[in-house]
């Protein structure tokens, strides 16, 4: 399998650390705008770098990327890049008849008039308009195949097919222990996606009502998360599953609830307050004259590269899904979670656990596809396969999953 990796930050370099581990891979192109970052992904390989290739591109320039995947003949599109880029990438991918795979999906748009009722534009809508086109070319779009999502709707699949005769509801929940040296706010994640998903509308499925949104950070409930993390207070958050998990899995209700903690949400509100959550540029003043500038970035610029904390992060991090249903006519109720200890990722690959723990799904799907294990055309989640293969290769990844019955 060639792949074309687009994205050399966190989540990107840690893709080619897994990957280059593994044989199933015939080369992969990493490629980002700024080619130093890219060059320092494959230089950081040593000698398991042999099978990769470092470019420069622009995300947003559909036709450079379509050049790139026909010059190095790639079969695949892997987007790391965050969610502005999705439609280019993804439509570039169509172009030149290679698969695509993604971890998060095309962005929302909040209703004009009832944002905290109805849905506008969902996460996902742009691309899954594209469906008939992915079907009648024979591609695979893989939507949504990170960790959240990605494997925790693996995780929902899995909980229909062997563990529930009926479900009452699927609910993603995430939650960490994890800390930073010498930092009051920093994220493990780009901050730009969490603004995004944070305080967006977070929606809701209900089976007879369909999809609904709420206020964001609404309907908090404390749980307890596994191996050693405990008690975490959960929140509604805007996320893929809530739209991807329905479309394959009969339940009655999914939602989706992160524990981001009081202070990382009052931080977000006073973000919002101010306008520096915006992505539409302002102009202000440079050394050479009125510059234009989106708040979003600024914010980001201003906050330390998460990619960077590991050596000072400390803790583990949990994804996972609690399903609650029906046995044989009995009630139930699991969690399904996958834990990631900072301390053994960065022993074992050099990268914090949340970029980690993010990067390994993507790469365990393209080897299932490589294999022929999962296979299909159009534009699917990862609810949409098997879900035996992908935890039994994850588990042979050397990062096993649990399961604990509430």
């Amino acid at each position: 399998m060639r792949v074309l990796l687009v994205g050399a930050g966190g989540v990107g370099t840690a893709i080619t650390r897994i990957a280059a581990r593994r044989p199933f891979l015939g080369h992969m192109v990493v490629a980002d705008r700024d080619p130093a970052r890219a060059e320092a992904a494959v230089a950081a390989l040593g000698d398991e770098g042999r099978r990769f290739t470092a470019a420069a591109v622009d995300a947003s320039d559909r036709a450079a990327v379509a050049a790139l995947l026909a010059e190095h003949r790639c079969d695949v599109l892997l987007n790391a890049a965050d969610p502005r880029f999705v439609m280019p990438l993804f439509d570039a991918a169509l172009g030149t008849g290679a698969h695509y795979l993604d971890m998060a999906m095309s962005l929302s748009h909040p209703h004009p008039e009832r944002p905290y009722e109805e849905c506008g534009v969902k996460l996902g809508d742009d691309q899954f308009a594209r469906a008939a086109e992915w079907e009648a070319a024979g591609r695979l779009a893989l939507v949504g195949m990170g960790v959240e999502p990605g494997l925790s709707d693996v995780f929902a699949r899995h909980a229909a097919d062997e563990l529930f005769d009926e479900i009452e509801e699927v609910g993603v929940r995430d939650g960490a222990d994890l800390t930073v040296e010498g930092h009051d706010f920093a994220p493990s994640f780009s901050i730009w996606t969490t603004i995004e998903e944070c305080l967006n509308p977070p929606v809701v499925y209900e089976a007879g009502r369909g999809f609904f949104t709420t206020e964001p950070f609404s309907e908090p409930e404390v749980f307890d998360f596994p191996e050693g993390i405990g008690p975490v207070e959960c929140v509604n958050v805007e996320h893929e599953e809530v739209l991807l998990v329905p479309r394959a899995v009969d339940a009655r209700r999914v939602t989706f609830k992160y524990g981001l903690g009081e202070d990382f949400i009052a931080t977000l509100k006073v973000l919002h307050r101010l306008g520096l959550d915006r992505t539409e540029p302002v102009t202000v003043p440079g050394p050479d004259g009125p510059v234009r500038v989106s708040p979003r970035d600024v914010v980001a610029a201003c906050l330390p590269d998460p990619a960077a904390l590991g050596e000072r992060m400390h803790g583990k991090t949990c994804a996972g899904t609690w399903v609650k249903g029906t046995r044989d006519g009995r009630p139930r109720e699991v969690y399904l979670y996958h834990v990631v200890d900072n301390q053994w990722s960065m022993k074992e690959y050099g990268c914090q656990a949340v970029v980690w723990q993010t990067a390994v799904n993507p790469v365990v799907a393209l080897e299932l596809l490589a294999t022929g294990a999962w296979s299909g055309a159009g534009v699917l989640g990862p609810e949409s396969f098997p879900a035996r293969p992908f935890l039994d290769l994850l588990t042979a990844y050397g990062s096993p999953w649990g399961m604990r019955e509430q």
